[in-house]
């Protein structure tokens, strides 16, 4: 193979290297200014060579599927995750998607919402803003983003059919309700030409363990505020677990999810939500304490 003739070649010519480049000079006559330029011409040399080695293993590395380690940031944020996770009884996560890094958050801590536990990863560069609260409640929702480029990754709670059963089967119809109402968020006059383009129920897949989540394609226009339509495409994954459905979508702009689309997948598909047989007593009297709303 070439790869393996580069490799064969960088070797000798590395050894060749610390050969030549250290032997004492025949000519003693040569004097001491030959020698340093012999000395610095063959360090160059030895430099330029181990820079092409690294390469070369890297790039090898990368043609056998091997994945790096996660980056320190990445592999905490997992191992705070997954020590979350287990408090409550859960099974931690296995996987993350390259380039990414995990996030667990309660939605719902404030006396007006119904809490559930949102597990969803999210590039590392993206900002990430998460619901707010105060004596009158919480408002908001988790997201993340790099808002400049249109990129965005959005929690929504649908509560108007409540829960509902083996959302796996469910019509087509509940998820552009659904899908129409994350997007539709500031007005209903925000948005033209939607359609769900793709109806995908992950039922009986194992990495859902046992839990119904339906992947949608969809696409619509956004109108803004100056009067012009930008065309936008997205992705979801769609549940039912407790009293509402939980919808994660992710949408870029239609030039950019050609760039995009791999990894607002990788996001959507990462999105599991908890609420049911879940314990989230002490994340409520945390949040109550804050903001002085304990009961005696």
């Amino acid at each position: 193979m070439k790869t393996s003739i580069l490799f064969s070649s960088l070797i000798a010519l590395m050894a060749s290297s610390d050969v030549s480049g250290f032997a004492p000079s025949k000519s003693v006559s040569s004097g001491t200014t030959t020698q340093i330029a012999a000395i610095n011409e063959a360090e160059s040399r030895r430099k330029f060579l181990s820079n092409s080695f690294a390469t070369y293993s890297a790039a090898a590395l990368a043609s056998t599927g091997v994945l790096a380690p996660l980056p320190a940031n990445a592999a905490s944020a997992a191992d705070k995750v997954n020590a979350k996770l287990r408090a409550f009884g859960l099974p931690p996560i296995n996987k993350v998607a390259n380039g990414m890094k995990p996030l667990l958050e309660v939605y719902g801590k404030g006396k007006n919402r119904f809490p559930l536990l949102v597990l969803m990863n999210h590039p590392l560069t993206w900002v990430v803003q998460l619901p707010s609260n105060d004596v009158n409640g919480e408002d908001g929702t988790i997201q993340a983003g790099e808002y400049a480029k249109g990129d965005t990754a959005t929690f929504y709670l649908y509560q108007e059919e409540g829960h509902v059963n083996d959302i796996g089967n469910a019509p087509k119809s509940l998820f552009e309700k659904a899908l129409i109402g994350a997007i539709s968020q500031k007005g209903a006059n925000v948005y033209q030409n939607f359609k769900v383009t793709k109806v995908n129920p992950q039922t009986g897949n194992p990495d859902y363990n046992g839990k119904d989540y339906v992947l949608c394609d969809f696409k619509y226009e956004l109108l803004t505020g100056a009067g012009f339509e930008v065309d936008r495409r997205g992705v979801a994954s769609i549940t039912s677990d407790g009293a509402a459905v939980e919808v994660l979508w992710a949408a870029s702009t239609r030039e950019r999810f050609k760039k995009t689309e791999p990894q607002l997948r990788d996001i959507v598909e990462s999105f599991r939500v908890f609420g049911d047989g879940i314990d989230f007593a002490a994340d409520i009297a945390e949040n109550d304490r804050k903001f002085g709303l304990q009961e005696y």
